[in-house]
């Protein structure tokens, strides 16, 4: 178990911006992996960064964290214009994702905000809330073990949740909720209509499909994922996500798409890639376990 000390270690890899993006990386997912008080405080500091993909990443964390703790912190990225939109979005997601309903009102407001993504995600959030504080009807249970912005659907077939998926007339909740159903499917005839959402108009739809593709890590979504990383006027933000989603999949043919956009002019997809290529290289080797990871970590310092 690791104590104060190792959380203290850690955390003080994550804030110190002259480590490479990659090791403070590995700093966040440890921290994530621990919990707690100190963690959750380490991670709030470094909301300071320059790098958005970090950011974002945090906010991320402190979702999935469902630690009550981080909710003013994250209300005070959704709130500060400053930061960069995807940053903003991920904290409005990942106070939906902690589920305390105290943060309701101000997502309802942040639901109309200028920012089409940040407006998007709190509108998400919103309907979230309210499906848990009705009691949230039974759902199939999530393979992957993730917070996600909204339940699965109920059980239908491929060509029904396909085509819930991509009625731009519904709501994104409802159309959310066939995007989870489709990857807890997780079959090719799932991953290629969750694909085909790539197409949308939503860019905050599209940066999710990349996500929940790079959950499933099916080889058969990896021309579709091409496709958006390398259509340059792509929404960085959906772009980075696919990126990741190669990463995650981590097959010869991603490996050699990532080296091609790891000097992408867009910073946020230039770093997806440099930290995409290091995980992969990092969960290839023997050290990917928590023990030896944090070793690592503190041996970095």
């Amino acid at each position: 178990m690791a104590n104060d000390a190792d959380i203290v270690a850690v955390g003080r890899i994550l804030v110190n911006q002259k480590q490479d993006l990659t090791t403070r990386f590995r700093a966040l997912f440890t921290l994530r992996n621990l919990g707690g008080p100190e963690a959750v405080k380490w991670i709030s500091e470094a909301f300071v960064d320059e790098s958005a993909l970090l950011k974002h990443e945090l906010a991320y964390c402190l979702g999935q964290m469902q630690d009550e703790r981080a909710i003013p912190i994250l209300e005070t990225v959704l709130k500060d214009t400053n930061q960069e939109p995807m940053v903003r979005h991920e904290a409005g997601e990942a106070l939906g994702a902690i589920g305390n309903p105290k943060v309701l009102d101000l997502l309802k407001k942040y639901a109309e905000d200028p920012v089409i993504e940040v407006a998007e995600t709190c509108q998400l959030a919103v309907r979230r809330l309210e499906w848990l504080m009705n009691g949230g009807e039974k759902t199939d249970e999530n393979p992957y073990s993730s917070v996600d912005p909204a339940p699965p659907a109920p059980k239908k077939s491929v060509l029904e949740l396909r085509a819930q998926l991509l009625d731009e007339s519904l709501s994104l909740f409802d159309r959310y909720r066939a995007m989870f159903a489709l990857r807890n499917l997780g079959t090719e005839e799932a991953v290629l209509a969750l694909g085909d959402g790539l197409q949308c108009s939503s860019a905050l739809f599209r940066h999710e499909i990349g996500y929940v593709l790079g959950q499933i890590q099916h080889e058969a979504s990896i021309p579709q994922l091409q496709a958006a990383l390398e259509k340059i006027d792509e929404n960085a933000m959906v772009r980075h996500e696919c990126a990741e989603a190669l990463g995650s999949i981590g097959k010869e043919a991603c490996l050699q798409i990532l080296e091609r956009y790891k000097k992408d002019q867009e910073r946020v997809v230039k770093e997806s890639c440099e930290v995409a290529l290091d995980m992969l290289e990092y969960e290839n080797s023997s050290q990917f376990q928590y023990a030896d990871g944090l070793l690592r970590l503190q041996s970095a310092q």
